[in-house]
């Protein structure tokens, strides 16, 4: 070999152990960035002639395991979806409130029936009447908190679905943003494993909204279709569009129109779970507001509707006219049946009961129809009231079992259904939870091990020191030829 061949392969190795150095120095001090792929270089023998010659740099790869990644993207949508669900029943539970918490829904009912039998034991008592007045009227605004709950949580729903849509957006543009700038790089001969980085890391936000697929193109760029089969970015990103409203009631639903679905490109997309955007946490929301919380109010307003028939029930109160309201009152009317959806919000105690709303208490003990005091001492028509109370009947609404049930054991069974649902969710919240860190685990293996790095920078000083010394060999040889 002569000396200008082997300096020139001297040189390039050295060339090759400062760029090794490099990818060194990028993979150790990005070890705990969020989205950093170890960077590995790729190196291979030149050769001109038929010889050696030296080393040629064939460029920086980023190791990914793309279906360890795959697998982990599917698992943060699962883990998102499966989480926004368990955050809403377990909401609902606390609002509710088991029966040992007192305010809880059955505590109010086991208040509002004491008091009945109390003030039954001694009519004459203003006081024990007026506990059944408090009872009667904190038991139907339990009732509209929970209905105020229920619905707060689905405006919470809405305002978040847009917040996911305009990020879902922003980020497919910028993707397609970065595959056009990648393009560029590669074009150029640059090294764009940072831009690669960053495009991985919008991907992973993606999937969390919308469970993706990422399907590679040439030259490192990057199509993404949702699992359910939708097209996100081909070329161009899809606008996925959506509208918020400002107020949420419950007879508002999608299906009247009321309230916004998503479309694609101008195109309507269905929004449950098996739609083409179903499976993350964009699809949770949905979920909640359209499907999961519509049922907790219909639930709420069945118990609310048995409340009121209970009192309003023929012989409870003889002095009531034909139709008209009993203890409790749909905003201060008689109940509509045709009118249940959002009875719960609209649940109040009858005014006529009420002496700050024009009403008096001894109605309470004499009947609210009546039109004077009676005797003191007549306690039937409270015995009536406490009786309708606790009498097993059929929720005339609802999906209850069909069994008849006091109006406590009908609070009960609310709960019961709020906290199984609760349960279930937990449990597959646990297990999304699980999943989704064991592939994130899998995932880093892959990553920075800050130990093997240095182990290489040795082995590459080393390989630096070696063309070094080659070099000052050839300098050596260099100057005795002249010297001669």
């Amino acid at each position: 070999m002569s000396i200008s061949g082997a300096l020139s392969n001297a040189l390039s190795g050295l060339t090759a152990s400062a760029r090794a150095a490099e990818v060194v120095s990028t993979n150790v001090s990005n070890a705990l960035t969020e989205g950093f792929a170890r960077r590995e270089l790729g190196l291979s023998s030149r050769s001109l002639g038929g010889e050696g010659a030296g080393v040629r740099i064939d460029g920086v790869s980023r190791v990914v395991n793309r279906s360890v990644l795959g697998d982990r993207r599917l698992a943060d949508a699962a883990a998102a979806n499966a989480g926004l669900r368990q955050q809403f029943h377990a909401g609902l539970e606390r609002s509710i409130g088991t029966s040992d918490q007192a305010g809880s829904l059955t505590a109010r009912m086991d208040d509002l029936e004491s008091a009945l039998i109390a003030a039954a034991s001694r009519p004459d008592s203003e006081a024990r009447l007026q506990q059944v007045l408090v009872g009667a009227t904190d038991l139907p605004r339990t009732i509209n908190t929970v209905s105020g709950d229920i619905q707060a949580a689905r405006m919470a729903a809405d305002h978040e679905i847009a917040a996911q849509v305009t990020a879902l957006n922003d980020a497919l543009v910028r993707i397609d943003d970065l595959n056009a700038t990648i393009l560029a790089q590669r074009s150029a001969g640059s090294d764009a494993t940072a831009l690669m980085d960053q495009r991985q890391l919008l991907v992973d936000r993606v999937s969390a909204i919308v469970p993706v697929r990422e399907v590679q193109r040439d030259h490192d760029q990057i199509s993404l279709y949702t699992t359910g089969g939708a097209v996100l970015l081909e070329g161009n990103p899809v606008m996925v569009g959506f509208s918020a409203v400002g107020v949420i009631t419950p007879d508002m639903t999608q299906a009247s129109g009321a309230l916004s679905g998503l479309t694609l490109n101008d195109r309507p997309m269905r929004t449950t779970e098996d739609g083409v955007l179903g499976g993350g946490s964009l699809a949770a929301l949905f979920a909640v507001r359209d499907e999961l919380a519509v049922s907790a109010q219909g639930q709420l307003d069945a118990v609310a509707r048995d409340l009121i028939g209970r009192f309003a029930a023929p012989g409870v109160d003889p002095t009531l006219a034909t139709g008209a309201a009993g203890l409790f009152a749909d905003g201060g009317l008689a109940f509509d049946p045709l009118d249940e959806v959002g009875l719960s919000a609209r649940l109040s105690v009858n005014a006529l009961a009420n002496p700050a709303e024009g009403g008096a208490l001894w109605r309470l003990r004499d009947g609210l129809g009546a039109a004077a005091p009676g005797d003191v001492g007549n306690a039937a028509i409270l015995q009536a009231l406490a009786g309708a109370l606790a009498a097993p009947q059929i929720p005339a609404s609802g999906s209850f079992l069909g069994a008849a049930r006091s109006a406590s054991g009908l609070a009960a069974d609310l709960l019961s259904q709020v906290s199984g649902a609760r349960q279930s969710a937990d449990d597959a919240s646990a297990f999304a939870g699980a999943r989704q860190s064991t592939l994130a685990i899998a995932l880093a293996s892959d990553g920075v091990d800050t130990d093997a790095e240095m182990q290489s920078l040795l082995m590459i000083e080393q390989s630096y020191a070696a063309n070094a010394r080659v070099i000052s060999a050839l300098d050596e040889m260099i100057r005795q030829i002249l010297g001669m």
